[in-house]
């Protein structure tokens, strides 16, 4: 282990974006010492100018002759050429064995994985063989809802999800079917919805073209929504193609095992993790060799607290070899912490309009009342879900205001006007919070309106001048069942609660005035 360096010590080499140690081979030293061809750079446990070899004096005085710009372009070929190859076939070797032991022990039970584990076959026999076609396919569906469901997403919280997906849509033909409000309902508190609406269009795109599930990467990657990591995620465990993937845990495991310390969100260093993975996948066994390299960093090599007295590939990890050496250096700064962007703030006014049947208030009593839903626009944020009205805000805003700003919207888009249309039975603050999107903190504001129409609803509607508004009114059950986002199902329990406040303090009330009332007469 003399040969390790800790990458953070002045002075240490780095290839491009790829900053790691490496520890010369006895061949390389024989090369050096016989003065052949020499490596791009030697390292030691010191950083001493005598263990660094320097170029001859003819080779510096060449790289100082040439331009700035082609000196840099000649550094970027070398350092592509020597992580090419980082994997020794000794290194390859040992941790796909070591791997695919490891998880064919300690594999966790998913409901995926229950459908996708039949028997790999080795390349050179005819694929799939002993299997249908319809069988191949319902693998491959299987792991497409699963990988794209699980996409910023836990494990735990997929699993039911997952299950409640495939009893109703069992097989690609039967999402085709299904309609986009369906599957939103379905998808109701995964968020990223868009995900859900690329899995929908795709399988109708599938379906539409005849020629069956597509098997291979380049095929995969013409459907809406398949990315590479799903492409080659489909085709290496459903369909047994020789080919990588790398996420987020995969590129945490190949950061430690070379101990490379490069920013991972860089389109660059991605690429060259594209290339380390695609090095060790088993030729025999790619879908488990995938798997397993994702279940190392879901399970041991996590971000914060790694496992490494169980991993079974500790013994070939740079990183916790160079931790050994240097006890400022902790397996946890590989890969390094990218920066996070900064969310925007962003308000919101939302109305929950409560359309009653009756004249007037009676406190608890919904059973002639409908709700107002409002359909997002079919692209942006949330695209194509549904709603209480709501409107925009482009700074916080006092009570007054936001009235004016949901007043105007309501007036415009439903003719709901307190002066001609309708009657204002109640209308009530209900509170404020706050709700995190991935690059978005979104406050808001909530307000409950119960309103009783002067006219019939159906012409009130449909005299609207907000044409390009999608709207429904749905009962309190039929809300209850309906597939909304959290944000929009924290707002309704808001109001539920404002309600059971009110109607706790109203009730509150009137037993005191009756027992007031029946001490007056004793």
């Amino acid at each position: 282990m003399s040969g390790l360096t800790n990458p953070k010590v002045r002075g240490a080499r780095g290839l491009g974006r790829f900053e790691f140690s490496k520890a010369p081979s006895s061949r390389s030293s024989r090369l050096i010492q016989k003065g052949n061809r020499k490596p791009h750079f030697t390292t030691a446990t010191t950083m001493d100018e005598e263990h660094i070899e320097k170029p001859s004096k003819r080779k510096r005085n060449a790289a100082k002759a040439k331009p700035k710009e082609q000196r840099q372009h000649s550094a970027t070929k070398e350092a592509v050429a020597d992580i090419e190859d980082l994997f020794s076939d000794k290194e390859i070797h040992k941790i796909r064995a070591s791997l695919l032991d490891w998880y064919d022990h300690n594999q966790r039970d998913l409901p995926w994985r229950r459908i996708t584990q039949t028997k790999e076959i080795p390349v050179k026999e005819e694929e799939g063989e002993g299997e249908g076609e319809g069988e191949r396919e319902r693998r491959a569906y299987g792991v497409w809802v699963s990988e794209v469901m699980l996409q910023q997403t836990r494990v735990q919280t997929v699993i039911d999800y997952y299950n409640r997906w495939m009893l109703k849509w069992p097989t690609l033909h039967h999402l085709a079917q299904a309609s986009l409000e369906e599957v939103n309902e379905m998808w109701a508190g995964l968020g990223y919805y868009r995900r859900a609406r690329f899995l929908l269009e795709g399988a109708r795109m599938i379906v539409a073209g005849g020629d069956g599930f597509p098997k291979i990467v380049s095929s995969l990657l013409k459907v809406p929504g398949i990315g590479d990591y799903t492409a080659g995620a489909i085709a290496s465990i459903a369909f047994k193609e020789v080919v990588p993937v790398v996420d987020g845990n995969v590129i945490r495991v190949l950061a430690r095992l070379k101990a490379i310390s490069a920013n991972p969100k860089d389109k660059v260093t991605v690429k060259k993790f594209w290339k380390l993975a695609a090095q060790l996948v088993d030729p025999h066994r790619p879908g488990d060799f995938n798997q397993s390299l994702m279940e190392l960093g879901a399970t041991l090599c996590t971000p914060l607290n790694p496992s490494c007295s169980s991993c079974p590939v500790s013994g070939e990890c740079r990183a916790l070899a160079i931790s050994k050496l240097d006890k400022l250096v902790l397996i946890t700064d590989y890969p390094a912490k990218s920066i996070k962007l900064k969310q925007r703030h962003e308000f919101s006014a939302v109305c929950v309009v409560e359309i009653s049947g009756r004249q007037d208030l009676i406190e608890g009593d919904q059973s002639n009342s409908v709700f107002l839903l409002v359909k997002r626009p079919d692209e942006g944020l949330l695209a194509g879900l549904w709603e209480f009205p709501s409107v925009m805000l482009g700074k916080e805003e006092a009570l007054t205001r936001r009235r004016n700003e949901m007043n105007c919207f309501l007036k415009k888009s439903f003719r709901l006007d307190p002066q001609r249309t309708c009657s204002i039975l109640l209308r009530e603050d209900v509170g404020e919070f706050t709700h995190i999107f991935s690059h978005i903190r979104l406050k808001v504001y909530v307000e409950l309106l119960i309103v009783h129409l002067k006219g019939d609803m159906s012409d009130l509607f449909s005299m609207r001048d907000g044409e390009n508004t999608t709207w429904k009114c749905v009962d309190r059950q039929a809300l209850s069942s309906l597939g909304l986002t959290s944000g929009v199902r924290k707002v309704y329990t808001m109001v539920q609660k404002f309600k059971q406040n009110r109607l706790s303090t109203a009730s509150a009330a009137a037993r005191k005035r009756t027992s007031s009332k029946k001490s007056g007469l004793s």
